[in-house]
């Protein structure tokens, strides 16, 4: 009697009458080479199963009687998997590099070869899942909070004209780089390889977060009642460099590091000098989802640095190569300069406009340093992290 690794009942069921949904998962657990022993009183496997096995490129080994002199049919999986009926089996944990024929196949599953090949071109484990994502994930899920609900609006109030129009102008600002920090990481998602879909599942909190933000800032700005905030080109140069960007790291570099990470520091200013608790409150909750983002792009260059010796000279050239591009911007854009000058004044005062823009360049400072700290969070060294710090557009974002 040949000795097999494994058995199954199929009782009187014929090959198309149930009995594959016996036979397929028993075969699919062999290891490479293993047996499988059918116990069947079915006389139709006699033609059937044979048949089967050339089709699903089994090797049929024969019937023989069991011990209780019913038929005992034999199969044995091939050693060498070809693009066949068996299974590939894929790991609990995130492989380093992931098969895309594995297509949206969760983690753990088997895989059945012979499915298309598909576009996911972030297959590194290295350069697409920080090993923090799946935490930061579970505390994004657990802190959405609701615009409509959360945001007490009764208490937005009216406010004097310059306060009113600098008001408006710092949320229209807040709004339009809070577009970029949801079309960026957007474009990334359909590229990335559901093996790391611990990344997946924070981006996608990620662009919920920027939806928010963009309905409570541009609510906001239109509750001031004034038509005159202003779009620099300054600020429309340094969102399409972002948007441009083809290499997931070096956008995450940029946008959620560099970028989200300088904006805590701005949503902090805002929320000292915020005129009523509506936007206090609003500003607070878009700190906290911002302070997340940050987080996740520090963890996802910290573990890329530490994993891939030329990511460091790479980031600094994309660093680099935004600044060329905003060579002739000057600073900080005019029209925001003015807004946060006038947001920290509290009014158009002469005494206090000069309160107004002493706290401003103390934000400047404050933000070159909490881009430094940042930066050397994220694994760069002192020296590196001043120079990227330096380089860092006058836009903020």
């Amino acid at each position: 009697m040949v000795a097999a690794a494994a058995a199954i009942e199929g009782g009187s069921l014929p090959l198309a009458g149930g009995l594959l949904a016996l036979v397929r998962p028993a075969v699919a657990a062999l290891a490479p080479g293993g047996v499988l022993a059918v116990l069947s009183s079915a006389p139709s496997l006699h033609h059937d199963l044979p048949g089967w096995c050339r089709l699903e490129r089994l090797e049929y080994l024969g019937c023989e009687e069991g011990p209780d002199g019913r038929d005992r049919h034999l199969l044995r999986r091939p050693e060498k998997n070809e693009r066949s009926y068996y299974f590939v089996s894929t790991a609990q944990e995130p492989p380093e590099r992931a098969d895309p024929a594995f297509g949206f196949a969760p983690r753990g599953v088997r895989v059945e070869p012979g499915g298309p090949l598909y576009p996911f071109a972030l297959n590194d484990r290295d350069h697409a899942l920080p090993p923090e994502a799946g935490e930061l994930y579970r505390q994004a899920a657990a802190a959405q909070w609701d615009p409509e609900r959360d945001i007490p609006w009764a208490r937005a109030e009216k406010l004097p004209p310059a306060l009113s129009q600098a008001l408006a102008q710092v949320m229209t600002f807040l709004a339009e780089n809070e577009l970029s920090a949801l079309y960026v990481p957007a474009r990334f998602l359909p590229r990335l390889h559901p093996a790391y879909v611990e990344t997946a599942q924070f981006l996608a909190t990620q662009l919920g977060d920027e939806a928010r933000h963009i309905e409570v800032f541009l609510r906001r700005a239109r509750l001031c009642g004034t038509e005159q905030a202003v779009s620099s080109a300054t600020t429309s140069r340094s969102l399409h460099f972002l948007v441009a960007l083809e290499d997931f790291t070096e956008a995450t570099f940029l946008l959620s590091v560099l970028g989200e990470g300088t904006f805590l520091d701005l949503l902090r200013f805002v929320q000292r000098h915020a005129p009523d608790e509506a936007t206090v409150e609003l500003v607070r909750r878009a700190r906290a989802d911002e302070t997340r983002h940050v987080h996740f792009g520090q963890a996802h260059i910290r573990h890329a640095l530490a994993h891939d010796p030329t990511l460091a000279g790479r980031l600094e050239a994309a660093v680099r190569r935004r600044a060329a591009t905003m060579a002739d911007a000057g600073g900080v854009p005019a029209p925001l300069a003015d807004a946060l000058v006038v947001l920290a004044a509290g009014s158009d005062d002469p005494a206090a406009i000069a309160r107004g823009h002493e706290a401003f360049r103390e934000l400047l400072t404050e933000m070159a340093e909490g881009r430094i700290k940042r930066l050397v969070a994220a694994g760069f060294d002192a020296t590196g992290a001043q120079l990227l710090s330096d380089l860092h557009t006058p836009n903020f974002m």
